[in-house]
C-alpha cells in the first residue's frame, strides 16, 4: 500500500511540472497576443505552437507511462465545503479560486465535459458515421485538392512579389559615364584641344587674334629717324604668326625683316 502510494505521488509530482511548465508557455504565448500583435512574425507564432506542442506530448507520454498509474481510478471527494475565504485555496491556485463552495465544485471537480459539449460531441459523431466510405474518400480528395490551389496562389504572389521588388532595384543608369559626362561639362576632362585652320588662333572668344593687329602696320614698311639721316631704320613690316604645317593656327603673309643688332637706331 505504501509503495502504490510513493509511486501516485511521485507520478503527481511529474505531472504537476509538465503541467507547470505548459502553463508557463502558454501564458507567456497569451502575453505576446495581447501585448505584442504588432511587431510578432509568423516564426515567432510557429516557434511558440511547435513549443506548446512537444510539452503537450511530453505531458501525454507520462501519462502513458507504465510507472504512471490509472488517475482515472483515482476518486476526488470534497470534505469540506465552506463559502468562507481560503488563504491555502488562494495559495495553491495562485489567486484563481478564493473559496471552496457549493458553486465552484462542480466546475471544478467535474470529471466530463459540460453538457452542451457533450451533445455537440455526439451530434458529430453520428453525422461522421452516416458518411460512406467512398463518400469519405470524395471529401478527403476534394479538400486537398482545395488546400493544393491555395498554397499554389499563394506561392504564385510570392514569387511576383519577389520578381517586383527586383524590377525596382534595378539600376537604370551607369554611374561612370555620368561621371565621364559630368566632368567633361564641368571641366572639359577628355575634350579634345583641336582646332579648324578658320580658327581665330589661341585665345579668348571675342578677342581679335594677333594676327589682326598686325594687319593695319603691313603698309609701313620703313620709317627713317630725323636725328640720324644717314641710317635708314627699318622697321617691323610683319610677323610671321604660324609656321606651315602647324595645326591650330592661320600662317601669314607678312615677312619679318630684322636688321643686326649693330645698325640698332637707339645705339649711341
Amino acid at each position: 500500500m505504501q509503495r502504490e502510494e510513493k509511486q501516485l505521488e511521485a507520478s503527481l509530482d511529474a505531472l504537476l511540472n509538465q503541467v507547470a511548465d505548459l502553463k508557463n508557455s502558454l501564458g507567456s504565448f497569451i502575453y505576446k497576443l495581447e501585448n505584442e500583435y504588432d511587431r510578432l512574425t509568423w516564426p515567432s507564432v510557429l516557434d511558440s505552437f511547435a513549443l506548446l506542442s512537444g510539452q503537450l506530448n511530453t505531458l501525454n507520454k507520462v501519462l502513458k507511462h507504465e510507472k504512471t498509474p490509472l488517475f482515472r481510478n483515482q476518486v476526488i471527494i470534497p470534505l469540506v465545503l465552506s463559502p468562507d475565504r481560503d488563504e491555502d485555496l488562494m495559495r495553491q491556485t495562485e489567486g484563481r479560486v478564493p473559496v471552496f463552495s457549493h458553486e465552484v465544485v462542480p466546475d471544478h471537480l467535474r470529471t466530463k465535459p459540460d453538457p452542451e459539449v457533450e451533445e455537440q460531441e455526439k451530434q458529430l459523431t453520428t453525422d461522421a458515421a452516416r458518411i460512406g466510405a467512398d463518400a469519405a474518400q470524395k471529401q478527403i480528395q476534394s479538400l486537398n485538392k482545395m488546400c493544393s490551389n491555395l498554397l499554389e496562389k499563394i506561392s504564385k504572389e510570392e514569387r511576383e512579389s519577389e520578381s517586383g521588388g527586383l524590377r525596382s532595384n534595378k539600376q537604370t543608369c551607369n554611374p561612370a559615364d555620368t561621371n565621364a559626362l559630368v566632368a567633361a561639362v564641368a571641366f572639359g576632362k577628355g575634350l579634345s584641344n583641336w582646332r579648324p585652320s578658320g580658327s581665330s588662333g589661341p585665345g579668348q572668344p571675342g578677342q581679335p587674334g594677333a594676327g589682326t593687329i598686325l594687319a593695319g602696320t603691313s603698309g609701313l614698311q620703313q620709317v627713317q629717324m630725323a636725328g640720324a639721316p644717314n641710317q635708314p631704320q627699318t622697321m617691323l613690316s610683319g610677323v610671321q604668326m604660324a609656321q606651315a604645317g602647324q595645326p591650330g593656327k592661320m600662317p601669314s603673309g607678312i615677312k619679318t625683316n630684322i636688321k643686326s643688332a649693330s645698325m640698332h637706331p637707339y645705339q649711341r
